[in-house]
This record gives C-alpha cells, structure tokens and sequence, in this order.
C-alpha cells in the first residue's frame, strides 16, 4: 500500500539512539536505589559477602528475581558484577526504546508520527514522574530497569489483543518487581474493562486480568508508632498532603491531555491510542483517591507503603510518548526540523539536570576503571580491593546526602557489610516494618561518626561486630589508618573481635 508506514522493527537505529540516550542521561554504579538492589545481587554471586546486616537489602531481593538475573548473568558470561551491571543497563535501556516503538507502532499509523513519539522519549528519559519518587527510567540499574520494558512489551500486547504473550510477560514483570506488576495488573483489568464495556458483549476474561496480587502480612488500620513512623514519613512523596500545586501538576495535566487524546479522535492516530489513553484516566484517578484515602488518616499508616501513586510512572510515561506522537503527526508533517529542534533543548536540559544531581561523578562511570573523581568512590574501591570480604563497616548513618557522595551507596560499590544507614535502609524500613526498631538503633548508634574518638570507637565495637570504619576527616588520634587521601580515611577500628581477622 502506498505511503503506508515501513512495519519492520529499526532496530539498527534503535540501538544508535539507545548509545544517544546513555551518552545523554549518564550511567552511574549503585546510587539511590542502587544500594538496596545491587548488594543482593553480589551477596547471591559471592555468598561470604556481607555477612552482617543484609537483612536489609534481602527483605527486597526474596520477591524478586532481579538479583538472581544478575548473579546468573555474571558466571555464565564469566564478567565481574560492575561490567554485568553496566552491560545489562544499556540492554535494558536498548529494550524499553524497542518496547516504547513496538507500543507507539500500535498507537500511530505514521512512521513521522513514531519517531518523534521514541525520540522525544529518548530526550528525557530520566525524567521524574510527579512526585513519586521514580523517573521514567534510572540512570543506573534496579528491577524497575527490567519491569519498565517488560510493562510496555506487555502493554502492546494487551492493546493488540494478543492475550497469551501479554499474560507472560506480566508474569515475568510481577517475578521481577511485584509492585510493578501489581500496577500492569491493575492496568489491564481496566483496559478489559473498558473494552467489555464498549462492545456491550460478555468475553472470557484475559489471564492476566486474573492474577491476584496477594497483600503482604502485616497491613492493618493503625497509625504507625516509634521508629517505623519515623521511616515512613521520612518518605513525603508517600503522601499527598506534603505534595505542593507543582507536585499536583505533574498528576493531573498528563490526565488532562489523555482525556483529551482519549476524545479528540486525533488524526493519524489508531483506535489503541484512544483505548490506552482512555483505560489511563480510572487507573490514575483511582490512585490518587486510593492516596487521598491513606493520606486523609493515621489509621490508613500501614497501608502506605502500597504507594498508589507510582502508578504515575506508568501514566507519565505512556503521556511522553503519546504526547510526541501528537507532536510528529501535527508540527513535524511539513516540517522536518522541529523534531531536533525539540529533542535537543531537552537532551541539553536533562544532562544539565544529570550534571546538577551527581557534580563530582563522571557522567557515565565506566566499570573498571581504575580511579573516579569522586572521592567518596575510590574511598569505596579501596575498601573493596584491600579489606576482607568479612569485613563490617562502621559508616556515618547519614553520609548519603554528605557533599561529594553523589547518592552512592556504601555497600553497593564496596561490596562490604556495614550498619544501617538512615536514607537508603530507611527506605527499605518503610516497606517491612519489622525492620524498624533495629534500622533506628544501628542508625542512631553511628550518628556522628564523622566525630568519633577511638573511645567511641571502641564502644561502638562492643555493640556491634564492627572491625573497620570509614570517616570524612581526619584520622581520630591513636587509631591505625591505611587509606588516608582527599578526605576520607579507611581504619581498623580496637577492641573488636574481629580486628585480628581483618588485619589478615
């Protein structure tokens, strides 16, 4: 048929737009989110690692498959965990721009029409949903790496009818980040909904409109007490009321423009286009009710951590690319040079922003390298190349926002044990309560460590089976200190039992 769109996958020009993004929006090794996943994946590669206080990145890794995926890759292919991260992080980059074309291809009839959807995609990959706390994607490896692409191959499959392959895919999306699937779920139900409703005929209901996605143990209607409150509302962006009217606008306009893309009957668009951006309207109205209600009242506390809202990760993202479709089929038809000219304030943008958020990183931390600017990293990196793997680390709880750390987790690069810290393993506390009284006494007991004598040291060694420390500053006097450089010192810490050990 003549004028009609080229059906093949580009996958050539994909891949090259996949280096484009990554050359725009940076890598960076165990950040943020980072530093709860990475270390199960180390743990299941090398299991004498972290031999204390793994329970809180564990509580994650029992419900995924992501470290698993991880620990498999490494041996098979024989590379080390930083070049298995780094290599899955531009597979996955590579995945979601297949799966975002794959879905734009079921929404827009025009190859112009795609390309402006994908490229203005690519353009602000890393760029924040709302106030959820997630971007659409991380510049850096997590399970939302995987579920992201698998949620849109799924999606595609949905909108296309093709139920059995959708089904899988959803599977495999909840075994690797439940949460995630939960929301595919929820998507789903409501895309088959609405589809049941608009044909008026009875239909057998899909398989993965089916899946129940069991609630964890321990949901109940009280207000959280003691260390687990502190956690919880550490994490603002759980609930609404703390979210400002820029926060909001990032919720409701994405929904203005699918109701209007839902009704408009938009030219060169298909009828998935209206179907998806239709289905998207209840499934985000019904989560910010579902967080009004768990914000309205202490009682709703321990429901939380279900956090509704980050089904705008989702919503925000299929908006970008619906949105840059629109713009290709309607401002780039007889003009060819408003897609670049679009795409390149917004790359420029976002990697002033990626800049801003990591300044004393390099943009993309290539693994095995041998130095970084960071002086907190090569800290890390000595500490993994010249102390023991048993070794127990004594770490200021709140070193993740010190100047200089850029985000990166101790336990992640180092691939050593270390006591709770506030941020990172408060995060994973406001998800399993269980955690909590533990999280606050380990976190409380290294506040200040930065300050500490080697009296304190050594009392800390009787609370805790600590052996080593890591300081910003100078060496507390009295205390032996192999690394010393560009303000940070690595010490054996007296008087613990395992001192003699790590000295090997």
């Amino acid at each position: 048929m003549k004028g009609a769109p080229d059906q093949r996958l580009p996958i050539v020009r994909l891949g090259l737009l996949t280096l484009a993004a990554v050359a725009v929006h940076g890598y960076h090794l165990g950040v943020d989110d980072g530093e709860i996943y990475i270390p199960a994946a180390r743990k299941l590669l090398h299991p004498q690692l972290y031999p204390y206080a793994s329970e809180f990145f564990l509580s994650h890794e029992r419900f995924s498959l992501f470290a698993p995926i991880l620990a498999w890759t490494a041996r098979l292919t024989r590379l080390s965990m930083d070049w298995t991260l780094f290599s899955w992080y531009i597979a996955t980059v590579f995945a979601t721009l297949i799966a975002a074309w794959l879905l734009v291809a079921a929404s827009f009839r025009a190859t112009r029409a795609r390309w402006s959807a994908v490229l203005i995609f690519a353009a602000v990959l890393t760029m924040p949903a709302a106030n959820t706390g997630l971007m659409l994607m991380d510049p850096y490896i997590t399970a939302r790496s995987f579920s992201t692409p698998l949620t849109l191959f799924a999606l595609t499959g949905f909108v296309e009818r093709r139920y059995l392959p959708a089904t899988l895919l959803t599977l495999v999306t909840a075994a690797i980040h439940p949460q995630m699937g939960a929301y595919l779920v929820f998507l789903a139900m409501v895309f088959w909904l609405l589809g049941r409703i608009a044909t008026a005929k009875p239909r057998e209901v899909p398989a993965a409109a089916a899946v129940l996605v069991a609630l964890p143990l321990g949901f109940r209607f009280a207000p959280a007490q003691g260390p687990y409150r502190e956690a919880l509302y550490a994490r603002d962006f759980y609930f609404l009321f703390t979210w400002t009217w820029y926060d909001w606008l990032g919720l409701l306009a994405p929904l203005a423009f699918l109701f209007w893309f839902a009704k408009g009957k938009l030219r060169g668009t298909t009828p998935a286009f209206a179907r998806l951006s239709l289905a998207l309207l209840p499934f985000g109205v019904v989560s910010i009710l579902a967080a009004a209600i768990i914000s309205s009242s202490h009682a709703f506390d321990m429901f939380a951590r279900l956090q509704p809202l980050r089904c705008f990760q989702l919503v925000t993202l299929i908006f970008i690319l619906f949105l840059g479709g629109v713009i290709g089929e309607y401002w780039a038809r007889k003009r060819i040079w408003v897609i670049p000219a679009l795409c390149t304030p917004l790359a420029a943008g976002m990697f002033a922003a990626e800049r801003t958020i990591y300044p004393t990183s390099p943009h993309i931390e290539w693994p095995g390298r041998a130095a970084s600017p960071s002086a907190w990293v090569n800290a890390l990196f000595w500490i993994r190349h010249h102390t023991p793997a048993s070794a127990v680390f004594a770490v200021d709880s709140r070193y993740f926002e010190e100047p200089g750390v850029d985000a990166h987790g101790f336990r992640a690069i180092s691939a050593r044990s270390s006591l709770a810290d506030y941020y990172k393993d408060g995060g994973a506390v406001a998800i399993f309560p269980a955690l909590a009284v533990e999280w606050k006494q380990m976190s409380s007991a290294t506040y200040g460590l930065n300050h500490f004598s080697e009296i304190d040291f050594v009392r800390l060694a009787h609370q805790y089976p600590v052996t080593w420390t890591i300081i910003h500053g100078p060496a507390p006097e009295g205390m032996d200190c192999p690394y010393q450089q560009r303000g940070y010192t690595v010490c054996r810490i007296p008087g613990s039992p395992g001192t003699a050990a790590s000295a090997e």
